[in-house]
C-alpha cells in the first residue's frame, strides 16, 4: 500500500503482496483507526472481522498498546461491512474532502481478504457512507469507552459511579453508543454488589433494562 500525501490529505493506492511472510485473515477484516493528540483517548484502533469478532484498543498516544477482544452483533458487523463494500472496499479510494476544515483527526479504514489490502487515510469527509462507517466505529468505540471508565470507577473511584453512570444514560438516550451490550458484564458487577452507593446500583439496573430490551 502506497500513501500519496499532497496539502494535509492522504489517498491511497491498492497494493497487493501475495508474497508477504504474514498470512491473510481467513475472514474479511475492516480496521478502523483515529489518532488525535490531546483527545481523550488520543487513538482507537478497532479491528472486526466478517464474523463479528475483533478487537479495540483506546489510550494516549504514548502508551503501550493494549488491544482487548470484543465481539460485535451481526446486525452492527453486517451493516459495517455492507458501508464498506458501498464504498468499494477501499479500492483506490479518495475520501478527504480537501476543505479548510479543523484537525478532527487522522482517520485510517482498511479492508483486508485473501491478498487484498486496501486503506484509506482522511481527515474530513463529505461521502456519506464514509461518514456513516465512522459513526458506527466511534459510537462502538464510545461503548469500550463506556466499560473502561466504568471499570475504573469501580476499582478506584466507585463515589464516581452515580455520575458515571447518569452520563452513559444521556449517551444512550443520544443515540450516542452502539454495542451497549459490551457494557453488560460491567453493569451486572455494579447492579448486584451492595458495596456500591444504592443510587449507582438503581441506574446501572434501568441501563441493564434498556440494553436488555425492557427486560
Amino acid at each position: 500500500m502506497v500513501l500519496i500525501l499532497a496539502h494535509g490529505w492522504c489517498r491511497a493506492v491498492q497494493t497487493e503482496a501475495p508474497n508477504s511472510a504474514a498470512s491473510p485473515p481467513q475472514t474479511a477484516r475492516i480496521t478502523y483507526t483515529r489518532t488525535l493528540e490531546g483527545s481523550v483517548p488520543e487513538y482507537i484502533a478497532l479491528v472486526v472481522n466478517s464474523d463479528g469478532a475483533g478487537s479495540y484498543e483506546g489510550r494516549r498516544l504514548s502508551d503501550p498498546a493494549r488491544p482487548r477482544a470484543l465481539k460485535l452483533s451481526q446486525a452492527t458487523t453486517q451493516k459495517i461491512f455492507a458501508l464498506a463494500s458501498g464504498l468499494n472496499d477501499f479500492r483506490h479510494a479518495d475520501l478527504d474532502s480537501r476543505k479548510k476544515v479543523a484537525n478532527l483527526g487522522l482517520k485510517t479504514l482498511t479492508y483486508e481478504s485473501a491478498g487484498e489490502k486496501n486503506a484509506v487515510q482522511f481527515n474530513f469527509t463529505q461521502q456519506k457512507q464514509a461518514r456513516d462507517l465512522v459513526d458506527v466505529f466511534e459510537k462502538v468505540a464510545g461503548a469500550e469507552e463506556a466499560v473502561d471508565t466504568l471499570e475504573y470507577a469501580i476499582k478506584y473511584d466507585p463515589l464516581s459511579l452515580p455520575q458515571e453512570l447518569l452520563n452513559i444514560q444521556i449517551a444512550l438516550n443520544h443515540d450516542d453508543l452502539a454495542e451497549p451490550e459490551l457494557m453488560v458484564p460491567s453493569l451486572e458487577q455494579i447492579s448486584s454488589n451492595p458495596r456500591f452507593m444504592h443510587l449507582a446500583q438503581v441506574r446501572a439496573q434501568d441501563i441493564l433494562k434498556v440494553v436488555n430490551g425492557g427486560k
